[in-house]
């Protein structure tokens, strides 16, 4: 038996007080309330977008996995968003191979360290079989945390690279709408396909993406009783066949989880959350678009195949 098999009968059988355990930052946390898990889906679930790298895991990390299959969520793709942090999601997608894949990138954030040599190693880490798409890559003017010359240089090449790569790309997008667009025009007619990871923007910005060909990531930012009204209003408006779901952990926390969480630390586990609050706002039932999003993730990332999404 796998280690990931194992993982998944661990987690169908751990008792539901060991399950709601969980860590923010460097210290287990527990839910408020009654402790367990989200109930299992019907349906396999996929998460697109989880930092899994990320240090607040350390802690628990395969806990963390063990609770997303125990609520359905049975692959999982790993945000690259430093080469650091894409090096250490290849070593966990070897460690869990039937659970994980991931991509491989430099974050807006980053872009002032994505030198010549960082580029050549991104280069090669692209071609790593357990890398399934370029990014987590694009603009960030929101925070500009790096000068916004370097970040459009950085996206310009990471573009590049997928396009050599014939990868799909993961993209990030806040506060840089019309460059975001006009960099990624360049490239857009090589590229293999591209998602726009965490949509928050406008119809104005959804209706060019999806004019431009993009799928739509949807977050738990959807679950925001303030920042996420707009994106209620929105989301009825994506085609199926374009739409993704994504924790974004440890990000994002669904405000609206009941019980709360003793900490803010986001996991796959909620994305069945997630899940029903988009198949609410769409009118559709959480088994139909469980299957959709899945097929479409399946088809963006050649991966997991079809025929087992229950594995």
């Amino acid at each position: 038996m796998c280690r990931d098999s194992r993982l998944f009968a661990r987690a169908c059988e751990i008792s539901l007080a060991c399950r709601a355990k969980i860590a923010c930052n460097s210290a287990p946390q527990v839910s408020r309330g009654a402790a367990r898990p989200p109930a299992k889906m019907p349906e396999a679930l996929i998460d697109i977008g989880i930092n899994l790298a990320h240090d607040s895991y350390d802690v628990d990390r395969n806990q963390v996995i063990e609770r997303a299959l125990a609520a359905g969520v049975t692959h999982m793709i790993v945000t690259g968003s430093s080469i650091s942090s894409t090096r250490r999601a290849i070593e966990l997608v070897r460690e869990h191979p039937d659970v994980l894949r991931t991509t491989a990138g430099v974050h807006p954030h980053h872009a002032s360290e994505f030198t010549a040599g960082q580029r050549d190693e991104l280069q090669s880490l692209l071609e790593a079989t357990e890398v399934r798409a370029a990014g987590e890559c694009g603009l960030d003017y929101f925070r500009d945390l790096s000068p916004r010359g370097d970040q459009q240089r950085a996206f310009a090449e990471q573009l590049e690279l997928a396009v050599q790569a014939r990868r799909p790309v993961f993209l990030h997008q806040r506060g840089a709408h019309q460059d975001f667009v006009a960099i990624l025009r360049e490239q857009l007619p090589r590229l293999p396909a591209a998602v726009a990871h965490c949509f928050t923007g406008t119809r104005a910005e959804l209706d060019e993406y999806l004019s431009l060909g993009l799928y739509i990531g949807i977050t738990g930012w959807i679950n925001d009783e303030r920042r996420g009204r707009a994106l209620k209003e929105l989301v009825a408006h994506i085609p199926a066949e374009r739409l993704m779901l994504e924790t974004d952990g440890p990000y994002l926390l669904p405000r609206d989880l009941e019980p709360k969480p003793a900490g803010r630390r986001n996991e796959p586990m909620y994305l069945p959350h997630i899940l029903r609050s988009v198949a609410t706002l769409r009118g559709e039932s959480v088994e139909r678009l469980a299957r959709q999003t899945s097929a479409n993730v399946a088809g963006f990332f050649g991966w997991p195949k079809l025929g087992n999404l229950s594995s």
